[in-house]
């Protein structure tokens, strides 16, 4: 069942972990990237190169003249004002006149310097031509601050660049691989958010009671201590998707009341091999400082598969470190140090040996869908916020719902809502629910206007199939009869049994088979034809067949043995040898046919009522269960009965 409130962010994209109700870490001692002597060295440099070229543009500015070409130019009344500090001398001229020595170019103020042996009569001259004498310089000169402030400007500059570069370079290496300078991560606070409990969990009370063991450990620890008890160093969620693993583990760790680490397997995996075991190391370190606490690790089996299983290269030698590193984390743990790792799987059969001994995931939880009450009660959580109407019963609903997990039921009653919602409706109704659970279990209804000959044949297709399943002891009864496409089917037919059952008999899986099979079997008898609409039930045959023959020993020849594995996977050179996978294809092919016998011969004898049913859905496009029982003449008979969904 998925989590009622949302999952932490990661606080960095290089830490592939998110942490919840751990306390606030300081924020990280800063280094400055690249080194301070680097640095200082080259502002220095930058500062001289800077004052060499800021005095030679002053100085460049006025020239320096001679003495004498400076009396000649107040002889002649060319000059406007001087400025004069001891024999020092700056003036502007009237008009531009050449440089001196040869030089191109004109000048109009200058610099130049009166001899201390001169004895003339300057200050005469300079009153006789109405030259002014000024108090301030003419030529004036940028400050020492003004220099050292302009000096600086590109030594700033380039410290910013040089920080600017050094970080980007360190995250493109930390991004690439994870080896550029790193700080340590941050726990992720949630502020005013409420943590997930077991009041947030339903239909799974067995897994619930085992996971208490550790919450009683991580609240009371010294209990155990006293008595000599060893909490076990990990537990293993097993478990088919959907069925609330992860939510589990968040609602131990806040039932407990400790922080909780969670990071997908996947994330620990990076192209350069080193980086996953680092990793881990430093996830595992971040949990103990804040220990007691939990880790929780999604998805094992992606770095957790058997050793050895080939000559890989790569990532697969990436993905064996990171497991080495798992496997000597978890071994190094104590009671004393109160950090309990959790993972989750749906593939425990390919995990390691090494990781599932004692000392490290010693306990394994196998975590299945919920019976009736539990998704009754699963109905009930993910409903709370959402208003129902008075004639919404949930007991039906979850009746109605075999096999599905928790996520399922949370898209159901996400669905209902939905339809509410584009119906203008002020709660949800039992008619919402319903409608939810066809598009749910039967696809969304598709605008195809099909040839009327072509509905035709649909319609004595599903009602074959309807039709057997009614009339076979101990099948499972028909909900709902459509000849409106739906998803990738031109008709579905539903078949859903009244109670949960969670072993089958070789009759029951002999009679899903003839269900299955029913509407080929009816295109043959009345139309002589087979069309492509039986994909789908000849898949659903044929993996029925096939677990008959090879895996649960139903047939004489190949005997009580298993001689296909159960993940699905190529068995050729596995499990068995040739000759007796050759008889598990001769038998799959003997049971199929002799169902297939069975269902035509079962048609011919009762072709009224396939015709009746035939007609009536022909009519109504749509038959719920009264009506489809009442078209076809058959009494319902109430029974339990296994899963069975036979839809094409």
């Amino acid at each position: 069942m998925p989590s009622p409130t949302p999952v932490p962010p990661r606080d960095r994209a290089d830490t592939p972990w998110r942490s919840e109700g751990a306390p606030p870490s300081p924020p990280p001692r800063k280094k400055m990237p690249g080194g301070w002597r680097g640095l200082i060295l080259a502002a220095l440099i930058v500062y001289l190169i800077t004052n060499v070229v800021l005095s030679f543009f002053n100085e460049g500015d006025e020239p320096v003249i001679s003495y004498t070409e400076f009396s000649k130019q107040v002889t002649n009344g060319n000059v406007s004002k001087i400025y004069s500090k001891g024999d020092a001398i700056q003036g502007q001229l009237k008009a531009k006149q050449p440089l001196p020595d040869g030089d191109k170019g004109d000048y109009t103020k200058f610099v130049t310097q009166r001899p201390a042996f001169a004895d003339d009569a300057l200050w005469a001259d300079l009153t006789k031509q109405n030259v002014t004498v000024t108090a301030s310089p003419v030529v004036v000169q940028r400050s020492f601050l003004a220099n050292l402030l302009i000096s600086l400007a590109p030594m700033l500059l380039l410290v910013l660049l040089w920080v600017l570069i050094a970080r980007r370079m360190g995250a493109a290496m930390g991004g690439a691989g994870g080896l550029g300078r790193k700080a340590p991560p941050k726990p992720v606070e949630l502020e005013g958010a409420q943590r997930t409990t077991f009041e947030d969990v339903a239909g799974i009370d067995e897994v619930e009671g085992e996971l208490n063991d550790v919450v009683d450990f991580l609240k009371n620890p010294q209990q155990y201590r006293r008595m000599g008890a060893r909490m076990p160093g990990g537990v293993l969620l097993s478990g088919p998707p959907g069925t609330g693993k992860t939510l589990l583990a968040r609602a131990v760790a806040g039932e407990a009341g400790v922080p909780f680490f969670s990071a997908s397997a996947s994330e620990f995996i990076e192209m350069i091999v080193g980086v996953g075991a680092s990793r881990v190391r430093e996830l595992f370190a971040e949990a103990r400082k804040v220990a007691p606490a939990i880790i929780f690790i999604d998805e094992i089996d992606t770095i957790g598969r058997a050793r050895g299983a080939g000559a890989g290269m790569g990532g697969h030698d990436e993905r064996e470190q990171t497991l080495n590193q798992i496997l000597t984390e978890m071994d190094g743990f104590s009671g004393s140090e109160g950090v309990v790792v959790l993972a989750a799987t749906n593939r425990a059969d390919v995990l390691d040996p090494a990781l599932t001994r004692p000392g490290r995931f010693d306990r394994t939880v196998v975590v299945s869908p919920p019976d009736r009450p539990g998704r009754e009660a699963i109905l009930r959580i993910h409903t709370r916020d959402i208003p129902l109407a008075p004639d919404v019963d949930l007991d039906r609903v979850a009746r109605s719902t075999p096999g599905m997990t928790g996520a399922e039921l949370a898209n159901l009653a996400n669905e209902g809502a939905l339809l509410a919602v584009k119906r203008g409706q002020e709660a949800v109704t039992a008619a919402d629910l319903s409608d939810a659970l066809e598009k749910v279990q039967l696809g969304a209804e598709r605008s195809l206007v099909m040839p009327e000959e072509e509905r035709r044949r649909t319609a004595y297709h599903e009602s074959g199939h309807a039709l057997l399943g009614m009339l076979q002891p101990g099948a499972d009864p028909v909900r709902k009869i459509t000849i409106v496409p739906r998803g990738r089917a031109l008709g579905v037919t539903l078949s859903t049994p009244d109670a949960d059952r969670y072993a089958f008999t070789e009759e029951y899986l002999r009679g899903r088979i003839i269900g299955a099979l029913g509407g080929m079997a009816a295109e043959h008898v009345v139309y002589d034809v087979i069309t492509t609409g039986s994909e789908s039930d000849l898949e659903q045959v044929t993996n029925i067949a096939r677990g008959m023959a090879g895996r649960w020993g139903m047939s004489e020849r190949v005997g009580r043995l298993t001689a296909i594995p159960s993940d699905g996977q190529s068995p050729y050179g596995l499990a068995a040898a040739p000759a007796t996978l050759d008889t598990v294809d001769h038998e799959m092919r003997r049971i199929v046919d002799e169902c297939y016998e069975d269902a035509c011969r079962l048609l011919r004898e009762h072709r009224p009522q396939l015709d009746d049913l035939a007609r009536a859905l022909l009519a109504a496009e749509t038959l719920d269960e009264a009506a489809a029982y009442a078209a076809a003449g058959v009494p319902r008979l109430t029974k339990d009965h296994g899963p069975a969904d036979d839809a094409d």
